[in-house]
């Protein structure tokens, strides 16, 4: 092996155990805070991938802090913080809100839903519509030509009353 190759692997080596001993002590300052540890919290904590996180050798101790916070909050629910005076944190409490947020998702987006349903249908209305000033014009013109067939009727009926009228003299002046 060259020399160039075992100093990249020995940085390499030393990179990995930074960053290991960097979540470690995450864990540890996040535990110590009463923050709740969840991979996520630790890898963003850490400047880490949460892959880093969740493997062997860390995971262990992810695992070990989240189940002493657990008994913590689990053993002594009666007890508040001194600094705010708000009760810890219990999974029965989470599990609670995360059911009521569910719940709240699920009905707002039925909501978004309608509302988008109810969009589409008047964009749609708003499109097939024909413009108000398009149909004042299309009826004006449309009354014209009802008045110009009027008077073309008007007409033809003056000159079939004149023909008719000439048809029975001339029948008159043939029968004498």
């Amino acid at each position: 092996m060259t020399d160039r190759t075992a100093a990249l692997k020995a940085a390499r080596a030393k990179d990995s155990n930074d960053k290991r001993r960097r979540v470690l002590q995450t864990v540890k300052a996040m535990e110590s805070a009463g923050q709740p540890i969840t991979a996520a919290a630790v890898a963003t904590a850490a400047g880490v991938s949460t892959w880093l996180v969740y493997a062997d050798g860390i995971r262990e101790h992810l695992d070990a802090a989240r189940t002493r916070q657990r008994q913590t909050v689990d053993g002594d629910p009666a007890s508040a913080d001194p600094r705010t005076g708000q009760q810890p944190v219990t999974a029965a409490g989470l599990r609670t809100d995360l059911a009521v947020a569910r719940h709240e998702i699920h009905r707002l987006r039925t909501d978004l839903d309608k509302l988008r349903g109810r969009l589409r249908l008047q964009l749609g209305a708003e499109i097939e519509q024909p413009d108000r000033a398009e149909l004042i014009a299309r009826v004006a013109a449309l009354e014209a030509a009802n008045r110009q067939f009027l008077a073309e009727r008007d007409a033809r009926t003056a000159q079939a009353d004149t023909a008719q009228h000439r048809v029975e003299q001339l029948e008159d002046a043939r029968a004498r």
